[in-house]
């Protein structure tokens, strides 16, 4: 069964959980993406979410594949270098947009003086027909922003309330980012796609439930209107895309289809092989792979 095949799950809140990114001292985020009864909405299939908080980011490069990376900064400035080159400083409303294909290698790391940092990390995984093949990078400084009355949003992926994004997509997909005060608002949307709504700096009432801070409400299509409520000026993330039907094994920062494929993987990046290329700026060092679980990697399924 594939991660989206079967009887779709019904609407229910996923819990975030910490994690230290980039090592046990590392940034404490809170993921939310995949959980073990949703391992994708769409193929939105990872979500951290770190900040408020005064620690840096300080993240060695690492690879990635079988995926996009989706980098999007509510406060603090993020310095991105890649093995294609790119080297750039991310700014709060603008978003990096990665895509690994058969390999890319990347660091991020917090830029300027000590401050606060707040943002959103998310992957995408990618179909078969975009899965091999080179990588690429985007950044997008000036994506649409749309509006109706009590609220606003920037539309990071797809499209919504009638606005594109240009980021590039390899499936059906949506993000918003939403700031509602407060009140009811009623939004459009697919009811094709399943979704989740991120509550990022206060509790948010998501189709008459309530979910509290840095949770994510699953809700499974065939919904064509969401009703959020609020009780003081708040941010939310809208996420959605027509459940993603292809087998996926995940494992570390890997997306691939069979145990054996992750392994492979795991040993070219150890062994230094081209696929990832090398990102300047850090006198070789990397983030090493942890060892490979001893039991079999299996596709991730969505439990009803």
């Amino acid at each position: 069964m594939s991660a989206g095949a079967g009887a779709m799950s019904p609407d229910r809140t996923i819990e975030p959980r910490e994690v230290p990114l980039g090592g046990l001292r590392g940034l404490l985020v809170h993921r939310t993406l995949p959980s073990k009864e949703i391992p994708l909405i769409g193929a939105w299939c990872f979500l951290d979410h770190f900040g408020p908080t005064d620690h840096r980011m300080q993240v060695l490069p690492h690879p990635h594949t079988g995926l996009q990376t989706v980098t999007w900064p509510l406060v603090g400035r993020i310095r991105h270098r890649d093995s294609l080159g790119s080297d750039l400083v991310l700014e709060p409303g603008e978003l990096n947009l990665m895509t690994s294909g058969d390999g890319v290698s990347h660091s991020e790391f917090s830029e300027g003086e000590p401050g606060p940092m707040h943002g959103l990390q998310l992957w995408v995984a990618l179909p078969d027909h975009r899965r091999g093949g080179p990588a690429a990078f985007e950044h997008h400084p000036d994506l649409p922003e749309v509006e109706g009355p009590g609220w606003s949003g920037v539309v990071l992926a797809g499209s919504f309330a009638g606005a594109t994004s240009k980021a590039t997509v390899h499936t059906p997909l949506v993000g918003v980012e939403l700031r509602l005060e407060p009140g009811r608002h009623e939004f459009d949307l697919d009811p094709a796609f399943e979704h989740g709504v991120l509550a990022v700096d206060d509790a948010v009432t998501v189709a008459g439930r309530s979910v509290p801070h840095r949770s994510l409400q699953y809700l499974a299509p065939g919904r064509a209107r969401l009703a959020l409520e609020v009780e003081r000026p708040t941010i939310v993330l809208l996420i959605g895309g027509e459940p993603f039907e292809e087998e996926i094994v995940m494992w570390w920062n890997f997306i691939g289809r069979s145990h054996e494929e992750i392994t492979a993987a795991r040993e070219d990046w150890e062994a230094h092989e081209p696929r990832y290329g090398h990102v300047d700026g850090h006198d070789g060092q990397v983030i090493p792979a942890p060892p490979m679980p001893h039991v079999r990697l299996r596709p991730r399924v969505r439990r009803a």
